[in-house]
């Protein structure tokens, strides 16, 4: 298998499994994972949306689709139990699958060894971490997941119970 089919496995999977988890609780989107609070499923989906144009940019130099979402759901940012201050969860989910459909698009364009290109717009400070295109792929991979937890609390919060993958 070649590395570049292992990642695209990685993001389609990652990201089929975290939307599992959000889509069945697209009633209760605002539902926080601890009663003090956390990052509520719609805030997850958003973050993630941001993040991923986010990530793009820095591998390519390319400008972030989604920038004005920084106030929103950049890194740092606090959820609020406030509807209006977000888009709706569904325009969420699309902005997050069209994000993610781009990545997949690029990768397609990519081989191996281009998994070893510098990232065009690095912060010198997270240069070990997303320094490049494999590091920034890396990262969309396994971000979905670090967040996916958050959403399965949500839910469990919801009263649900969990999910069988």
């Amino acid at each position: 298998m070649k590395t570049v089919d292992f990642i695209r496995t990685g993001l389609e999977r990652s990201a089929a499994a975290t939307l599992a988890l959000v889509d069945d609780i697209q009633d209760a989107p605002l539902t926080f994972p601890t009663p003090k609070g956390g990052n509520h499923p719609l805030w997850v989906l958003g973050h993630l949306a941001y993040s991923e144009g986010e990530l793009l940019r820095i591998m390519l130099g390319r400008p972030n689709p989604l920038a004005d979402w920084k106030e929103r759901f950049a890194a740092g940012t606090e959820p609020t139990a406030d509807a209006k201050a977000y888009p709706s969860l569904a325009e969420v989910r699309k902005a997050f699958t069209n994000a993610r459909a781009a990545t997949l698009d690029i990768l397609r364009s990519l081989s191996d060894d281009d998994l070893d290109r510098p990232s065009k717009e690095c912060p010198p400070e997270l240069k070990d971490f997303v320094g490049t295109y494999a590091g920034c792929l890396m990262v969309l991979v396994i971000h979905p997941m670090h967040h996916r937890g958050q959403v399965a609390d949500a839910r469990r919060a919801a009263g649900r119970k969990p999910l069988r993958m």
